[in-house]
């Protein structure tokens, strides 16, 4: 965040407004030119022309969006009698340049969805998902999710306008140009940043900035020296990159870039991995394996799991909150119109603001909960030395036909900001983040690859549910998280030789499953023994018979030799009806007990005792024999 600037030229200071002003100013100049930029070029034969790759000479165009469309001739202009220098421009280009080559591939899938629209848009066959795969770049690995939501807009634009659209420029406008400055597109003439010569944490960024919202002249634009000061996330030896510049409730915030160097990641030579497996409730759980030389997988230790229940309900409560707004600030819309002077206009504006604020709560909870995340499941990597982390991919996974409330609570998972954190965070240390197909990987045992068999676990038996999995075939049993995990981890190490890397984002990724290497991916059961060897090696001794029986014989003392009003040992009286007792035996205190055949309480409906779900053992009734001492009463 920029809090402060100083004018070179006459040392006047800069307070946190005057920047966010100056800063707005330039970007709304930026914002203006690209905008210009893009909607001249919305189309379809210069989209596709910058998608290529190669200008009309068949030359390479250049990586850098400002420098290709320079080679291509396309030109952004500062409005009628404003003044800007060429980074200005170049800053323009490269927004505008960045969101035209992303349409490239967004106009080839859509493209290739109109060239297979399929007899019944709301359920493809397994030929049309054949066919449409092969007609959208890379739709061979595509998540069908991708597919799915544009067909659902284009069904929205053949319902809407009777007709399918003719291609993406005419189902959607030109996209926004956003208000920030890109400074990686200047040079030292427009801004340099440099680290402090004796304190790292602190570093200068200068740059030039206009006087005024429509400068005249290259007089109107001064340098602007801005202190920062570093988090201590950057390293002292990172590379400081020119960073992001955006205003936003007044501040103007920086996206730094920086570079550092970090160990080189490898595909395959693996032999510990972390499995790391998806949840609901639980949100990950984790644990490592190891591959042996004879082929063998072990798992080392039972795992763990992160458990963000209370993040989670405060974030079910916010989405609520925010469902209730939003239909509120609906229904005021439809009511007051166009009409600013309505009576219910000053509330709507009272409600969308609110709307907005618990709208940036959503974001701020969801952005700390994957980071915590992601930070976590490095963490079990690095602690387990494991050299791998395979994660299961869940991108064409859609929420539905679960019920509106699993539906909703299934859309709002941040996996893919946990699964970008998590890349981030173990390229730090050389781990690298492989994604592995879910299928089966709850559904068959870890151990012998049968079909499991889902029942309530058994420290909750009056709990109904599914977690617990146990195999008919090798007796396995556990929660079927924790045999996600091994089954995960055990696929990536016999895959290890099928991961590809994505050469545009580096991200690596196991897309097939062989079903020779499938074999193998097994978890074999450990035969270390927690403790000493209690086997028996011979005979056993005789041993000699109890010198009294177990249960006293003789009736109690008349007098209590212990505290006064303890209960004397001995069973209840075979007239008294016995009391209820707990469904199973073991129930927990906090659990209510469940009607099953043979179980017929009576008395409490709950439970009997000093507590409505606490079971007592049927006392002695009786008058004890003699006075007690202190006036008590058995």
């Amino acid at each position: 965040m920029l809090r402060r600037g100083f004018e070179e030229k006459t040392g006047e200071t800069l307070g946190r407004a005057a920047m966010a002003q100056r800063v707005d100013w330039c970007a709304a100049l930026v914002s203006g030119m690209s905008a210009e930029l893009l909607n001249s070029r919305w189309n379809t034969r210069d989209v596709g022309v910058l998608a290529s790759g190669v200008d009309a000479q068949g030359h390479k165009l250049p990586s850098h969006a400002w420098m290709a469309l320079r080679r291509l001739n396309w030109r952004a202009m500062a409005p009628q009698g404003v003044r800007v220098n060429d980074r200005i421009v170049r800053m323009a280009q490269e927004q505008a340049g960045r969101q035209l080559r992303s349409a490239g591939w967004r106009a080839g899938l859509t493209a290739g969805v109109l060239a297979t629209w399929p007899a019944d848009p709301a359920k493809r066959t397994t030929k049309e998902w054949d066919e449409v795969r092969d007609a959208a770049p890379g739709g061979r690995y595509l998540p069908s999710s991708v597919i799915t939501s544009r067909t659902r807009q284009i069904s929205a634009f053949t319902h809407e306008h009777g007709r399918l659209p003719g291609d993406l420029f005419e189902l959607e406008t030109a996209p926004r140009a956003a208000r920030l400055l890109l400074l990686s597109a200047c040079d030292a003439q427009q801004a340099t940043i440099e680290r402090h010569e004796t304190d790292a944490d602190r570093a200068l960024l200068r740059l030039q900035l206009p006087t005024r919202p429509d400068p005249q002249s290259y007089r109107d634009w001064t340098w602007v020296a801005c202190p920062i000061t570093l988090p201590p996330t950057i390293p002292a030896s990172a590379v400081l990159h020119l960073p992001t510049l955006r205003v936003r409730l007044g501040q103007v915030r920086v996206d730094l870039a920086y570079s550092h160097p970090v160990p080189k990641t490898a595909r395959s030579g693996h032999r510990v991995a972390l499995g790391v497996d998806w949840g609901l409730n639980t949100l990950l759980t984790a644990g490592a394996t190891r591959l042996h030389n004879d082929g063998t997988i072990t798992a080392l230790g039972v795992g763990c799991m992160f458990r963000a229940a209370g993040v989670l309900a405060k974030q079910h409560r916010l989405r609520r909150e925010s469902e209730h707004l939003q239909a509120k600030a609906d229904h005021y819309r439809r009511l007051t119109g166009e009409d600013t002077s309505h009576t219910l206009a000053a509330k709507l504006r009272v409600l969308n603001g609110e709307l907005r604020r618990v709208s940036d709560r959503r974001s701020n909870l969801n952005a700390a909960l994957a980071w915590a995340a992601a930070r976590w499941a490095v963490d079990q990597a690095i602690t387990t030395s494991a050299t791998v982390i395979y994660i299961e991919d869940l991108r064409s996974m859609e929420a539905r036909t679960m019920g509106r409330t699993m539906n909703t609570r299934l859309s709002h998972q941040v996996r893919g900001k946990i699964r970008e954190h998590m890349r981030h965070l173990a390229a730090e240390v050389g781990i690298p983040v492989v994604t592995v197909p879910a299928r089966n990987t709850s559904k068959h045992c870890p151990q012998c690859l049968v079909p499991l068999r889902h029942r309530k676990a058994p420290d909750r038996p009056a709990t109904p549910g599914w977690k617990w999995a146990m195999c008919p075939a090798c007796g396995w049993q556990g929660d079927r998280d924790q045999g996600a995990w091994r089954r995960i981890a055990a696929r990536g190490l016999t895959h290890q030789a099928e991961t590809v890397t994505d050469r545009a984002t580096g991200a690596m990724a196991i897309h097939t499953i062989v079903d020779t290497l499938e074999t193998r991916a097994v978890v074999t059961p450990s035969n270390d023994k927690a403790g000493p060897d209690r086997s028996k090696t011979g005979s056993t001794r005789r041993q000699a018979t109890r010198p009294a029986p177990r249960r006293r014989r003789a009736p109690s003392p008349a007098t209590p030799s212990g505290p006064a009003g303890k209960r004397p040992e001995g069973h209840a009286h075979t007239d008294r009806p016995g009391l209820p007792r707990a469904a199973h035996r073991n129930q927990g205190v906090t659990t209510i007990s469940t009607l099953t055949p043979g179980h017929r309480p009576r008395g409490a409906a709950l439970g009997a005792g000093f507590h409505w779900h606490a079971h007592a053992t049927p006392p002695r009734w009786g008058p004890l024999c003699g006075p007690v001492p202190g006036g008590a009463r058995g």
